[in-house]
């Protein structure tokens, strides 16, 4: 699976990189911290696959990188979606790494 660290992604938006950011926390989640995106809570992904798109690398990200590794690997094995990328350590590491103002306790 394909990873991005919290440095890489925030270099990424400071360049204006194309990509797309999906978030796949619970909304009350994302209402605490949030470092934008789209909200795609898990439970539907499978609903909403028509808003990920496949032409641009796609960050998807959770808590912790765990929710967000696990879909996907459902995304790619059942859906053969190839541009898929992890953020390692979700936003709990963007937070401690790459922007300290974003506080999610």
């Amino acid at each position: 699976m394909k990873e991005v660290t919290a440095l890489e992604l925030k270099r990424m938006i400071a360049e204006g990189q194309t990509f797309q950011l999906i978030d796949v926390r619970e909304p009350y989640e994302a209402e605490i911290c949030s470092i934008g995106g789209t909200l795609i809570p898990m439970g539907e992904v499978l609903e909403r696959l028509a808003e990920i798109r496949s032409d641009v690398p796609v960050v998807v990200h959770c808590k912790s990188g765990a929710r967000s590794a696990a879909v996907i690997e459902a995304l790619s094995t059942r859906y053969g979606f190839t541009n898929l990328v992890n953020l390692k350590g979700g936003i709990t590491a963007y937070s401690a790494e790459a922007d300290p103002a974003i506080r999610c306790e």
